[in-house]
């Protein structure tokens, strides 16, 4: 962001100075709150995985998204801001695919008949509802602005066959992810066959968006998405870019990251022993292999690349799935590296807290906001929006993105979880367990516990769509203390 600062022309405007405030408050959130055990030997976090922890690092990786959506804006590569961002959206969204992986086996091994209902609540309620709340109030922005859309395009994307919000396609892989997790789970019993199921399946599905493309590269004439002319004048709507499931390297090349959360939570115990010995060598050690993936994934980008259909010699699918493979280690180690850094340094303050709780909705109405403010990064004089400046307009807008994008995703949040209470009534199914609140004076008892976290989620108000599921457990150790805090106060 310190691109803002000077821009190309050397010159310091009052928004440039105004934004070089704007970066040094978004470095403090990274230190505001935080737990640091980075230079006390043998002290560790231990609660880097609890559910404020994980919220928190969504939050993070909440205004990533966000700063990389702006970051792909023409006009913010052209001027080369934001550059960092701008190939950075797979890192942060690996996040929430860990996340959910993780949690999704949490509470697995948690819960007693856990897959009972689980397509019900943990698909249909939480995901495939809110991505249709989306729809709905992405069609009635689209017809409020006045965006072109022909007959056809309305039907197909309010059915969800094709994309009414090009950024909605998240929640989409989630919810095939957590029925594949539903059906392996239920079908094998051995955890190395489940993980191995998994792995073949996100793999297969990588490579299945591989030979899709960016767009109906098959219908046309040869390399018809490189002619100007034919894109603008003879391609129907559905041959163009973003329009399928599946369209874009996006899709798919976080998705490891989902296994890795599974895989985390299975061996959880394990995995931090062993990082608590010797953690400084070994930590580095994984930072040397996560460097290396890096590597990797730079050198198939670089040598092999995924937007091959504008080489003019065809869609080269083997090209984009050298790229793909190339990637595939990447997002199964860093996440890892990411979390094992936690067990010394993590940060939990208000605004992680608060775009960890919104951070799905934020995400979904992101596009809305962009599309909204779009005529700030025209720099055209005599309008009432010209700031007297190119780089002053884009300060605005991306501000203004972010503003908007919160705005919008609080009041997505609020439709969202209406509908799922009118739906599924939910409110009475969270309020029931505070009932139960007396039985945690038995340490014992693990009904309670889980009672107690249920409502650790009402009160939090956490929604079901951003995967929350995937850290009911996470705090069982807290929990489990409160019992023995009750005798010392009866003692005295």
């Amino acid at each position: 962001m310190l691109s803002f600062l000077f821009g190309h022309t050397n010159e310091i405007h009052w928004w440039n100075i105004a934004d070089f405030i704007v970066a040094i408050a978004f470095v403090y959130i990274f230190v505001w709150g935080r737990s640091n055990k980075l230079f006390k030997k043998n002290e560790f976090n231990d609660d880097f995985l609890s559910l404020d922890a994980m919220k928190s690092l969504r939050g993070f990786a909440a205004i990533g998204v966000i700063l990389h959506h702006i970051s792909q804006e023409q006009v913010f590569q052209q001027e080369g801001i934001l550059l960092p961002f701008v190939n950075a959206g797979a890192y942060f969204v690996s996040i929430f695919f860990f996340a959910s992986g993780f949690g999704l086996l949490k509470s697995f091994n948690s819960k007693p008949d856990y897959l009972k209902g689980f397509i019900k609540k943990r698909i249909v309620k939480s995901i495939i509802v809110p991505f249709y709340v989306d729809v709905l109030i992405y069609g009635l922005f689209i017809a409020l602005v006045r965006l072109p859309m022909e007959k056809e395009q309305w039907i197909f994307n309010l059915t969800g066959f094709t994309m009414m919000n090009q950024y909605a396609w998240f929640p989409i892989v989630l919810a095939i992810l957590y029925l594949l997790f539903f059906v392996t789970f239920r079908l094998f019993k051995l955890p190395k066959t489940r993980f191995a199921v998994i792995f073949a399946f996100i793999i297969l599905m990588g490579i299945g968006c591989m030979i899709e493309g960016h767009c109906a590269w098959w219908t046309g004439p040869n390399n018809w998405w490189c002619s100007e002319y034919y894109f603008t004048n003879e391609a129907t709507w559905w041959m163009k870019e973003k329009v399928f499931w599946f369209h874009g390297e996006w899709w798919v090349n976080s998705a490891p990251a989902f296994l890795t959360g599974i895989v985390f939570a299975h061996y959880e115990e394990k995995i931090v022993a062993f990082f608590k010995q010797n953690y400084w060598k070994r930590f580095f050690l994984l930072v040397l292999i996560t460097e290396l993936c890096f590597a990797l994934s730079d050198f198939g980008q670089s040598k092999f690349g995924y937007w091959t259909e504008f080489n003019l010699k065809g869609p080269e699918i083997g090209n984009k799935i050298a790229t793909y493979f190339c990637q595939v280690p990447l997002f199964l180690i860093l996440p890892v590296t990411i979390f094992i850094f936690l067990m010394k340094y993590h940060v939990s303050n208000p605004i992680s807290r608060f775009f960890g709780k919104y951070s799905l909705h934020t995400y979904l109405m992101n596009l809305a906001a962009i599309t909204l403010l779009r005529f700030l990064e025209f720099n055209f004089e005599g309008s009432p929006f010209y700031m007297g400046g190119r780089y002053n307009n884009l300060f605005v807008f991306a501000v203004g993105v972010i503003i908007f994008t919160v705005a919008f995703g609080v009041m997505e949040y609020k439709i969202t979880t209406r509908v799922q209470e009118l739906l599924f009534g939910g409110r009475k199914a969270v309020e029931e367990p505070v009932t139960r609140i007396s039985l945690l004076d038995d340490a014992d008892d693990k009904y309670a516990r889980k009672m107690s976290m249920f409502r650790k989620e009402a009160e939090l108000g956490l929604s079901a769509a951003e995967s929350v599921s995937a850290y009911e457990t996470v705090e069982e150790t807290s929990l489990k203390e409160k019992p023995k805090k009750k005798k010392k106060k009866s003692k005295k």
